[in-house]
Parts: structure tokens; C-alpha cells; sequence
């Protein structure tokens, strides 16, 4: 039980100042990438990793379709990725994080950051990662988040992948918005929490 409860804080703790963002938004504002989000679980600490999940796809995806072709290739210095490799990464960490929720080797073989060099490619795969990972996220309750699965040596609950992965897409959904900024771009999740004002 401390386990959970342990699980649940740290979640909370990630996706918190994002779900507040976009939890008291009137459903005739709501953009589409949520309005078409699956019912979900209702168990809470599956729950709460449905919505961390999907406020990161969304803020992730509307990025995406915010920015263009050309400032895909847009990178602030040279040691960093650009946008579009950093989109890419994402879609990568996405695969594996789900397949090692899942329990299965990652389907992904690939490395979208080196075989994705157009704005269509990287959204393309970025689009494959979300549809893999849905019914990972969508399919999840409380007993099977807390499923011991093999990694390496260990064994660690399922929930480790997806609080993970969470924990990462928001790290870099933080160098995107950093990015966009640099662009002149208003990230999706100000102009959300802007909606909201008004």
C-alpha cells in the first residue's frame, strides 16, 4: 500500500501544474485533441496517470501542429536538438516506455530522430507513438499498474513506465516551449490557460 500511495504522490506531482491548466476549461473551449481523448480509468492512480498522459500528448501534438516546416529545423545552439528532433526523441521514448508498460518488446525498431527529417515524417511518427500508447494508458487500472515486470535484473511495477514517461515528455514539452518562445510562438498550453481568462 505505501507503494501506491508513493506511486500516486509522485504522479500527482508531475502532472499537477499541467492538469491544472486545463481542468477547469469549459467543454466549448476544449480543443479537439481532448475532446476526443478515450472515457479512461477510473481507478484513481490510473486516473491520474490518464490525465498526466493525456495533457502531455495533447500540449505535444498541438506543439507539433503549431510550429512550422521550417522551424522544425530551428535549433537554439548547436549541442542542443532542434524542434523536430526533439519531437522525434519523444515519439521514441513514448514506444519504449508503453512497451515496457505493456510488457512486450518495443514494436519500434527504428530512431525517429535519425529516419524522420520532415515536419510529415516526425509528425507521422509522433501520431504512431500516441496510437500505440492510448490503449496502454486507456487500459490501465489500479491492480495491473501495480504488476511487477521484468527490467534487466529488477522488477518494477508497470506504473514506473508510464510515471516515466509522463516525467520525460513534460521535461522536453519544456525545451519545446522554450523553443517556441524563442520563435514568437505562444506554446498550447499558455494560450489554453489564456482561453480561460477571457
Amino acid at each position: 500500500m505505501k507503494h501506491v500511495a508513493a506511486i500516486a504522490a509522485l504522479v500527482l506531482l508531475v502532472t499537477l501544474p499541467v492538469l491544472a491548466q486545463t481542468a477547469a476549461m469549459p467543454a466549448a473551449q476544449a480543443p479537439a485533441a481532448q475532446a476526443a481523448a478515450p472515457a479512461g480509468p477510473t481507478d484513481p492512480l490510473s486516473r491520474v496517470l490518464y490525465g498526466g498522459y493525456n495533457t502531455i500528448k495533447m500540449n505535444l501534438v498541438q506543439s507539433a501542429d503549431k510550429v512550422s516546416d521550417a522551424d522544425f529545423a530551428f535549433q537554439p545552439t548547436k549541442e542542443v536538438r532542434t524542434f523536430g528532433q526533439m519531437i522525434a526523441h519523444v515519439a521514441n521514448s513514448a514506444f519504449g516506455s508503453c512497451a515496457g508498460a505493456k510488457g512486450e518488446p518495443n514494436p519500434n525498431k527504428g530512431d525517429f530522430e535519425k529516419t524522420a527529417t520532415t515536419k510529415a515524417d516526425i509528425v507521422k511518427a509522433l501520431a504512431d507513438a500516441v496510437a500505440y500508447c492510448d490503449p496502454v494508458v486507456t487500459g490501465m487500472t489500479d491492480a495491473k499498474a501495480m504488476e511487477l515486470v521484468k527490467v534487466g535484473q529488477n522488477e518494477v511495477p508497470r506504473a514506473r513506465y508510464l510515471i516515466s514517461m509522463i516525467a520525460h515528455l513534460n521535461e522536453h514539452y519544456g525545451n519545446l516551449v522554450t523553443y517556441m518562445r524563442l520563435k514568437g510562438i505562444v506554446p498550447p498550453s499558455t494560450e489554453r490557460a489564456q482561453q480561460m481568462r477571457k
